[in-house]
């Protein structure tokens, strides 16, 4: 009988490559969460625009069947290089003219000193969003001031300009992340919705279940309903938990579309000093849902500007 000794370093080998595989494998982490299957995405949409889309009489309602079924990938060039055929609207707003839209969205993005990603941004963001015949507006709210930057705030005073626009749905959006499947329609669903669950900085994977942050679509109703976000985490982190736990407190469930359409793309850039008072913040934020929020913010308006790509609101926190 032949037999064969496996010396100690093989099974060192073994043990190592075993290890490898479990740390490079990319789902190890991953929460299991339950999403919105592509061919039942336009039936959870929620059809409303601003009064004067509504008003107008320029024949049929726009198709979103194809957008959605075919679910284009679109990040790459030329999508990702200039605008093509531009025509944006004056402040960054865009409306089909050979149909009627059936959505109306306001994208807000919280800003302060990311040029290079904020154009990267605006050109590849027009060309995604002219593709899926809604009409839309991206307003910019920057930070004029020194204080640790407020992206929570800066939400919560965007979505009080859209608001005053008539917008009723509302895109709550980073400037670094970028969609791309093109069938993720950006409208409103029945439940505010976290766009960005398959995300290639966590290995499209979702870390936890409870993550709600980057990209949020929700109804104006509803963001008031919450008085939404905090204005008191300055810094990196806490505020999208706090308003995760505002909407668990009103029960409100959020949703997700499939992993297939939530694929987005994280741009490099340098991070932002934590919050040393976010988890204190998060621990007693329960007792300051109905005083701290959208009914108790402070801010001043600095500038208003119409560019040819976005609205700009500059302001001191």
């Amino acid at each position: 009988m032949i037999t064969f000794r496996l010396s100690s370093s093989v099974y060192t080998y073994a043990a190592y490559l075993v290890l490898m595989v479990w740390l490079l494998w990319p789902g190890r982490f991953a929460s299991l969460y339950e999403y919105i299957e592509g061919e039942n995405i336009y039936d959870q949409l929620i059809r409303k625009t601003t009064k004067n889309i509504s008003l107008m009489r320029n024949g049929l309602r726009c198709d979103y069947s194809e957008v959605i079924e075919e679910n284009l990938s679109l990040y790459r060039p030329p999508f990702t290089e200039d605008i093509i055929n531009n025509n944006v609207r004056i402040g960054g707003e865009y409306y089909p003219e050979d149909c009627l839209p059936s959505f109306s969205t306001a994208i807000i993005v919280p800003y302060r000193q990311r040029e290079r990603q904020l154009n990267q941004f605006l050109i590849y963001m027009h060309n995604y969003l002219r593709r899926q015949r809604i009409h839309y507006r991206i307003f910019v709210i920057e930070q004029y001031d020194p204080k640790p930057f407020n992206r929570a705030k800066l939400f919560n005073i965007g979505a009080l300009i859209a608001m005053g626009m008539d917008y009723p749905c509302l895109v709550l959006h980073d400037v670094d992340l970028m969609p791309m499947s093109l069938g993720h329609l950006y409208a409103c669903s029945r439940k505010p919705r976290h766009m960005c669950s398959s995300l290639d900085t966590f290995r499209f994977n979702l870390p936890y279940r409870g993550l709600f942050g980057g990209a949020v679509a929700i109804e104006s109703s509803a963001f008031l309903n919450v008085n939404g976000f905090s204005n008191m985490f300055s810094g990196w982190g806490g505020e999208d938990d706090d308003l995760y736990a505002r909407l668990q407190d009103k029960q409100i469930e959020i949703c997700r579309f499939s992993p297939a359409y939530s694929q987005y793309s994280m741009l490099s850039h340098r991070k932002e000093t934590p919050n040393k008072d976010r988890l204190v913040f998060l621990k007693n934020g329960k007792l300051r849902y109905h005083t701290d929020g959208l009914n108790s913010l402070v801010y001043k308006q600095v500038g208003f500007k119409l560019h040819n790509l976005f609205t700009h609101v500059l302001v001191e926190t």
